[in-house]
């Protein structure tokens, strides 16, 4: 029995300007994906992913010869992504099996489990975890997989396989992946906080890749300011580049910043995360954050030292 671990990702500067070529900072969490691998004796790939409460939500059962689909369920409140969810998995395997064709070349067969320990729609990299630890049992190149399967900048793979925080480039579609030291002396301001959505990073690339003028002048500021909050070591100034961030993404993909639209009344300084409208922002504040987003409704407020690793 095998098993494979990866992290789970935030971007906190770059968000949709990486797939351009900025330099981005991203974080890898404490919060993951496994993947445990176990033989059989039948020729038969069969499929388990249980959530962060331990309960089964997708099973599939594949032929081995061909990976062919031979039954599936999906547990969800929106049960209407069977077929979807089943092939887009056999996707992967098969592209898996194409850059390394001993990969599942096999006369026995494989029951394959998966565990999350963070909720579904938390946005923090169920599909890059799934891909990275694919990419691991297949022994194949996990960057490449996901542009072969999903697409995307490639910072979350990246994060799944870095334990700190790490720099992140794509330059002529290449990932350069810097390692580095990022903890400021003011991490106990900062929070994440959930907005009860699951953003389609999709939907939110599509819009931002509508904006097609000349981006040089957009890639340069935010790599300057990636540059500039590595080495900020006062919350004020770090507040200034989180809301310069804010309106520069706001022009480009003409979506208000979440502050405006939601926390005007906020004493602290808000940034959204990844794909605009859903998942975690980033906020700075103290001891009153917590109940200041709770009695708005939003629950999931976490702490930066207890999410980052």
């Amino acid at each position: 029995m095998n098993r494979y671990y990866s992290n789970g990702k935030l971007l906190l500067t770059g968000e949709y300007i990486v797939l351009d070529g900025a330099i981005s900072l991203a974080v890898p969490t404490r919060y993951g994906q496994d993947l445990i691998v176990g033989q059989l004796k039948e020729s038969s790939l069969i499929w388990e992913s249980y959530d962060a409460s331990g309960n089964c939500w997708f099973q599939a059962e594949f032929r081995m010869s061909d990976l062919r689909i031979v039954s599936e369920t999906f547990n969800s409140e929106t049960d209407n992504s069977k077929e979807t969810l089943a092939t887009t998995l056999q996707k992967i395997l098969l592209e898996a099996k194409s850059m390394n064709p001993n990969f599942l070349n096999d006369t026995f067969g494989y029951h394959i489990k998966t565990n999350l320990d963070f909720h579904r729609n938390w946005g923090l990299g169920t599909s890059s975890t799934l891909i990275n630890n694919i990419a691991s049992w297949a022994e194949v190149d996990a960057f490449q997989l996901l542009n072969n399967s999903f697409g995307g900048s490639g910072y979350d793979i990246a994060c799944a396989q870095n334990d700190i925080a790490i720099l992140y480039q794509l330059k002529d579609q290449k990932p350069i992946v810097k390692p580095i030291e990022f903890n400021p002396n003011f991490s106990d301001q900062l929070f994440f906080v959930h907005l009860n959505v699951k953003q389609n990073s999709r939907s939110g690339i599509k819009k931002y890749r509508e904006f097609n003028k000349d981006k040089k002048n957009v890639i340069h500021d935010i790599s300057m300011i990636t540059h500039e909050m590595i080495g900020c070591d006062r919350l004020p100034e770090f507040e200034r580049m989180l809301k310069e961030h804010e309106q520069i993404i706001s022009k480009i993909i003409e979506n208000k910043p979440i502050q405006e639209l939601v926390f005007k009344d906020y004493f602290g300084q808000t940034k959204s995360l990844g794909a605009w409208g859903g998942d975690f922002i980033l906020a700075t504040g103290n001891q009153e954050t917590p109940i200041y987003f709770k009695d708005k409704g939003f629950e999931i407020v976490i702490p930066y030292n207890e999410m980052i690793l």
